[in-house]
């Protein structure tokens, strides 16, 4: 088992959700992210997906957290995270911050 994973991903906050200060309710984003992870799945770029959509400060960078280790982020967040295999990416994951799409790297 991996000790640690690199990862990119697309997250999409509403209203309510933790450090955010997006307008969207938690219905618009889901339909929003549910929207662009069809786009991937129909070979559209991650990367650009991510930096037209994000609303993470990672998103300038095509949505690439780096390498991060257990304990590092959110519950679900990182057992997506490290569920993946290199290469893979995840279904829609909720987490306190809002929806995410997670591709893992490395």
């Amino acid at each position: 088992m991996a000790d640690q994973v690199r990862a990119s991903h697309i997250l999409l906050m509403y209203a309510g959700s933790m450090r955010s200060t997006a307008t969207r309710s938690k219905e618009e984003a889901k339909t929003q992210i549910e929207a662009i992870q069809a786009a991937i799945s129909s070979s559209d770029d991650f990367a650009d997906q991510a930096k037209q959509h994000s609303d993470c400060p990672s998103g300038r960078d095509g949505g690439d957290l780096g390498n991060f280790g257990r304990g590092m982020m959110v519950g679900a967040f990182e057992d997506a995270a490290f569920g993946l295999d290199v290469g893979g990416f995840s279904g829609v994951v909720e987490t306190p911050f809002g929806y995410h799409l997670i591709h893992r790297t490395a």
